[in-house]
């Protein structure tokens, strides 16, 4: 079968972009499932391998920092050489790396395995987004940044159930090796559909690129690393680290014209109002994502399997929403949705506290429903209007930054939990579910800053909004 390296400006021909975007999903749900599956095989492993629970945990943690140190570097070497070297790169860096994982002797070379895993993924989720604005036209971006949020919830919400099928029938190595054929099939499909864009031959800056792993680095174990036992000398270290490295990385990111932190987009209020509300979306998520499940189990007294039950609605109801969210951003406003998402999900998060204690289980499911529902209108147009209000050029930047918004308000979210939880002297989950939906309204206020703006004629609105 011959390649087309021909580029087209405005989406792949039928039916070469939906055999390009099944290669894309593929890779997504490899990438999240892998940050899932984990958690439940994580005290077999330690037992295996006969090391602490503390020592297993940077299985974890080390794909984790490894994606959040990659992701603006890598997107930055999608824009130079071109996205779709980059994203068969990642893929089979993650094949090889999963296999290495499957066949590791021991906690240190499992660890290192990870690493190189956690690179992979941030191959792919640095730039997935791009890809997608490559595959399918602007009229239909809605509707695949759609099924993106629906693969990342379901695979979120698939993931512990799968892990725990697999570990009742074999061991955990298993768990990576599911991971090889799967990276084979994507590569074989992406290989001969995924699109081509012109590279803009950028020099990769390497002394940037270092600057970003410290910032990102040292700010993501900090806040990792807060409410937890850690040293405050550690912690306090860690943050000077990326302060100053920080404040390094953008001088030198001032004078590039296609900078690797994309400070050039940050200059357009739709994309920078973008940015903020899906930091302070992420870190309400968050933010009730760690909290739940202390709530139910600590506090309700509920098994760990109905505490994951409970906790699953949430997810399933993102990955329905999200699709119609995205089709609907296509049609109308996507600014409109944003704002009327996270005003949803603030109504969610608030439902949960006004559920009795020990009460049914319909008034959770229903709460945590609502917040999954307002979550999914909320995401896949709010990354569209990430995408589509950066320069076509520019993809691979704001693609970049969409990812590293997610984390950074992730690992926010949780620095605020472990906060919340580990001070007073009981567990005052109404305040911390408050502090949450407080976030959420905040994210809404952003939205509706945005659209006001818009309307009064402050700022402008590129093509396609």
């Amino acid at each position: 079968m011959k390649i087309s390296t021909t580029i087209y400006p405005d989406g792949l021909p039928s039916p070469r972009a939906g055999f390009a975007a099944i290669a894309v999903l593929l890779t997504i749900m490899m990438a999240v499932l892998d940050g899932t599956i984990m958690n439940v095989a994580l005290p077999i492993i330690a037992q295996d391998q006969g090391v602490s629970p503390a020592h297993a945990i940077w299985v974890v943690t080390a794909y984790q920092l490894a994606i959040v140190v990659a992701l603006l570097p890598l997107a930055a070497l999608g824009e130079a050489i071109g996205f779709r070297k980059v994203y068969l790169s990642g893929i089979a860096i993650f094949g090889i790396a999963s296999f290495l994982c499957a066949m590791a002797p021991n906690i240190e070379i499992l660890t290192a395995a990870r690493v190189l895993q956690g690179l992979g993924a941030a191959a792919l989720m640095s730039i997935n987004g791009a890809v997608m604005r490559h595959i399918f036209p602007q009229a239909k971006l809605g509707r695949a940044i759609g099924w993106i949020a629906m693969t990342v919830s379901v695979s979120a919400a698939g993931g512990p159930t799968i892990a725990s099928a697999i570990l009742a029938v074999a061991s955990w190595h298993w768990l990576f090796l599911i991971n090889v054929p799967i990276s084979v099939l994507a590569i074989t499909v992406g290989y001969f559909t995924l699109p081509f864009n012109a590279p803009s031959r950028t020099r990769f800056d390497f002394i940037s690129a270092f600057l970003n792993v410290l910032t990102f680095g040292g700010l993501i174990s900090a806040l990792g690393n807060v409410g937890t036992e850690s040293s405050p000398v550690l912690i306090t270290a860690q943050f000077a680290i990326a302060i100053i490295a920080g404040a390094f990385l953008v001088r030198r990111q001032l004078s590039k014209d296609r900078p690797m932190l994309p400070l050039d987009l940050l200059k357009l209020p739709i994309f920078a109002c973008s940015i903020g509300s899906s930091i302070f979306g992420f870190c309400a998520q968050m933010i009730a994502f760690v909290t739940l499940p202390f709530y139910f189990h600590d506090v309700l007294g509920y098994s760990p399997t109905m505490t994951g039950l409970l906790m699953t609605p949430w997810p399933l109801a993102t990955a329905v929403a999200a699709p119609v969210a995205g089709r609907l951003a296509d049609k109308y406003s996507p600014i409109r949705l944003t704002g009327l998402g996270m005003m949803v999900f603030a109504v969610g998060l608030y439902a949960v506290t006004i559920v009795p204690a020990g009460g049914s289980y319909g008034g959770i499911i229903a709460a945590l429903a609502i917040c999954g529902i307002g979550f999914g209108l909320f995401q896949a147009p709010n990354n569209r209007l990430m995408l589509t209000s950066a320069p076509r050029e520019r993809s691979g930047g704001a693609s970049g930054m969409l990812s590293t918004a997610r984390l950074t308000g992730q690992s926010v979210g949780a620095a605020l939990a472990a906060i919340l939880i580990g001070t007073g002297t009981s567990f005052d989950f109404d305040t911390i579910m408050m502090v949450a939906s407080g976030a959420a309204l905040t994210s809404a206020l952003i939205c509706e800053g945005r659209r006001h703006a818009l309307r009064t004629g402050r700022i402008t609105s590129p093509a396609g909004l």
